[in-house]
């Protein structure tokens, strides 16, 4: 089957909460934007129940109905949805590449936000209580649903402690299933110490759930196996927690972008890869907090950049590597004395010139995009272009007689 092409400005991998937000921004800058959701639009928070920590919802909102908002809005401003799964990338150079199934989608950027999955038990049961049926990923999302209520928390980790301490300020009993013997965690000193004195927590030991049990509605209880006795304890709960573990959705870009040992794409606070164009946000970064607000900030700040990036793109190659006149690029940084110093030099130039040379003035105070395409990380300094190519650059002595005999 000969697979269909299509043109975009920008694809972005994932409709979670920072894809959303990053084609908010992108659709509002009147980018031509695809957002490519291989489940449901929204991620994982549409399997919150409530969500009361997001700002401007004092009343709080269900998760499904804050993403509503969200996709809405996204599609107010011309972005495109496809709800197919991504096979393959091409991300170097100019013109990039997502595969599906039946199409390729060509763009100019790609903004991963493809999230990533709670790592399971693989117990028996599990898969029919996730989510909105008792078995959770997320305390601080969850917790109010649990006032009064018993819990258990799955794994020993500094996220699984820190979390199950949270939760006593709500239910009435967190129980936590610890795989190893007796007062042996995997979190920080402090943490355990805390949690072995904290009067509403209850340690089950050399444990590790066998079955997840209940009826079609809800769960009701986690068997756990004494990893000793073999013995199975059934112990009632009204909600599991899992924390032993996340995965992030980055199996495509193995060998092609930077991550950390654990698969997380690694990003600088512009959310910029180590590829050109290419920009991550959300749960798919090594962060500190993954949470919907923290999405959205990240998703904000990459739609922001990938316009910038194109916008730049744009201004480097129609303008200044135009090859039809030389050209004359003036790298500076509007906050720096020695910059703003040079700016009449560069202007009385432009005013003898113009006619025959294109001179062309980069701040890089916001953004050095251009500087680093022309491989320059110097401030001031100055560009020459000749026939479309880069010819030499200035950074010392930059005279208007320095500059007139470089061209």
């Amino acid at each position: 089957m000969e697979k269909k092409t299509e043109q975009y400005d920008v694809v972005i991998i994932g409709g979670g909460a920072a894809g959303l937000t990053a084609a908010i921004y992108c659709g509002r800058a009147r980018l031509k934007t695809l957002v490519i959701e291989k489940a449901l639009v929204g991620g994982l928070a549409t399997y919150t129940n409530e969500i009361e920590n997001y700002p401007g919802f004092p009343e709080g909102s269900t998760g499904l109905g804050l993403m509503e908002l969200f996709h809405k809005q996204a599609k107010k401003f011309g972005v495109k949805f496809k709800l197919t799964d991504v096979r393959a990338v091409q991300l170097e150079g100019d013109t990039k590449v997502v595969e599906t199934f039946r199409t390729n989608y060509e763009c100019r950027s790609v903004i991963i936000a493809s999230g990533g999955k709670p790592r399971l038990t693989g117990a028996p049961g599990e898969d029919k209580f996730l989510y909105d049926k008792g078995i959770s990923f997320c305390a601080t999302c969850d917790a109010a649903a649990n006032t009064g209520k018993t819990v258990m928390v799955i794994g020993s980790g500094d996220a699984a402690i820190e979390e199950g301490m949270f939760l006593t300020k709500f239910a009435s009993k967190v129980i936590v299933s610890v795989m190893h013997e007796e007062g042996k965690m995997d979190c920080n000193e402090i943490a355990r110490e805390e949690a072995l004195a904290n009067p509403k927590m209850e340690f089950i030991w050399n444990t590790l759930p066998e079955e997840f049990r209940g009826d079609e509605e809800h769960l009701h209880s986690v068997a756990l196996k004494n990893l000793k006795t073999s013995e199975i304890i059934d112990v009632p709960v009204d909600t599991c927690f899992l924390f032993i573990g996340y995965v992030p959705n980055t199996e495509i870009f193995k060998g092609i972008i930077d991550m950390n040992r654990s698969g997380y794409v690694l990003t600088n606070e512009k959310m910029e890869t180590n590829m050109p164009g290419v920009f991550a946000a959300g749960d798919v970064r090594d962060k500190f907090l993954k949470q919907v607000a923290t999405a959205v900030g990240d998703g904000a700040i990459a739609g922001y950049a990938a316009e910038k990036y194109l916008a730049e793109s744009e201004i480097f190659e129609n303008q200044i590597m135009d090859p039809s006149l030389p050209g004359l690029v003036y790298i500076w940084n509007a906050v720096e004395t020695a910059s703003r110093g040079l700016l009449p030099v560069i202007e009385e130039f432009e005013q003898e010139h113009g006619r025959s040379v294109k001179v062309t003035k980069v701040d890089i105070y916001k953004s050095a995009g251009i500087a680093n395409r022309l491989g320059i990380t110097t401030v001031p300094s100055v560009a020459f272009i000749k026939d479309g190519k880069l010819a030499g650059v200035l950074t010392e002595d930059i005279t208007k007689e320095a500059l007139k005999a470089a061209l």
